[in-house]
């Protein structure tokens, strides 16, 4: 898998992985349906969390969401820039906007995640 693939959740999260560790953010879709978002919480750096729990939240002006874990990991970094300024998360939601990142205990599990194609035909 290149840096240059990313890979979508049913759940509206982004991640692109470059060897084993994966960069997680929410898509164009989520910051659309959420709104100005105003606080993000995100994961201890160190948390050992599996597919499908919840890591953070994302709270908007209309609402807060659950940020769930795209792949099983333990966390590297969070992105300390999006706490300071979470509308980051609306502005370059997949680039500067990214929540963290995770040291893949389980690469397989990308292969159940939806390519490009798959996820704009899942969120139209």
């Amino acid at each position: 898998m290149t840096t240059a693939t990313m890979k979508y959740t049913e759940d509206h999260e982004w991640i692109t992985v470059d060897g084993d560790i994966a960069t997680v953010g929410i898509t164009h879709h989520a910051q659309d349906a959420l709104g100005d978002v105003v606080f993000v919480d995100l994961p201890e750096v160190g948390k050992t969390l599996a597919q499908k729990d919840v890591a953070g939240v994302v709270e908007s002006v209309k609402a807060a969401a659950d940020v769930y874990m795209p792949l099983s990991g333990d966390i590297t970094e969070v992105n300390e820039a999006l706490r300071d300024d979470p509308s980051l998360a609306n502005s370059d939601p997949l680039g500067a906007g990214w929540f963290f990142k995770v040291k893949l205990s389980d690469p397989v599990q990308l292969d159940a995640l939806l390519d490009e194609t798959a996820y704009a035909a899942f969120s139209a």
